[in-house]
């Protein structure tokens, strides 16, 4: 079995005290969630093809630099993986994040006015097409359409015990949190309870109303910044 957190940053104390929770949901196993995700990403990546001329010719219009931006998230039982989005934010944004006020709690980070964010990335967040390269992660195996929020490493090195157990299952492109508000979501704990409710009554067929709602959302702007 591999060492659930493969991040050196984690303390090992942590490590030894987060193991304990690492137990994988039964949805990880499911073969019919995979089948759901690998026809859906298909079809994602699809769309992917059509929108990325003018999605690429906008974003290197806007700022200088990549079309994709990359950056290590935490995954199944703590296992990192690069996650892939169209760059909504300057290049370098990363290295400007602690100059950020944070409005969240730490454990998320969020700033609604955050001005890394150029003009074409607004409208990519707002429409969320800047997730849409996530499909190629979830062909891979290392998402699912549906699941949890992948946490970045230093999002990671806050957790308290039990919120190792949110990640028992496969990061999603949506879930409980992104149809339940997400951007006016700011304390942490009301992600982690409606992860772990997730993980609770999870079904197929409930990731299959998570897609439908998470259409809508993304349909009329609920939420989204």
């Amino acid at each position: 079995m591999f060492n659930p957190i493969i991040d050196s940053s984690i303390p090992d104390s942590q490590i030894a005290s987060a193991t304990s929770f690492q137990v994988p949901h039964r949805s990880t196993t499911s073969v019919l969630k995979r089948f759901i995700d690998i026809f859906g990403s298909l079809i994602g990546l699809l769309i992917v093809a059509v929108v990325f001329l003018p999605i690429a010719i906008a974003i290197r219009f806007d700022s200088p630099g990549p079309i994709f931006y990359s950056q290590e998230r935490h995954g199944l039982l703590g296992k990192t993986f690069r996650m892939y989005k169209f760059r909504s934010m300057i290049d370098g944004a990363d290295g400007l994040k602690s100059q950020v006020e944070n409005e969240a709690d730490g454990l998320i980070f969020k700033n609604r006015q955050d001005p890394r964010i150029t003009r074409i990335g607004c409208f990519l967040r707002k429409t969320s097409l800047d997730e849409l390269p996530q499909f190629w992660n979830v062909l891979r195996g290392e998402m699912s359409l549906v699941g949890t929020r992948p946490p970045t490493s230093d999002e990671v090195a806050l957790y308290a015990d039990h919120h190792w157990q949110r990640l028992n299952v496969k990061p999603g492109l949506t879930g409980e949190w992104q149809v339940s508000g997400r951007s006016m979501i700011k304390d942490f704990e009301d992600v982690v309870q409606m992860d772990l409710r997730y993980q609770t009554i999870w079904t197929p067929f409930y990731d299959l109303v998570l897609i439908a709602k998470t259409v809508y959302v993304i349909v009329v702007r609920k939420g989204a910044f």
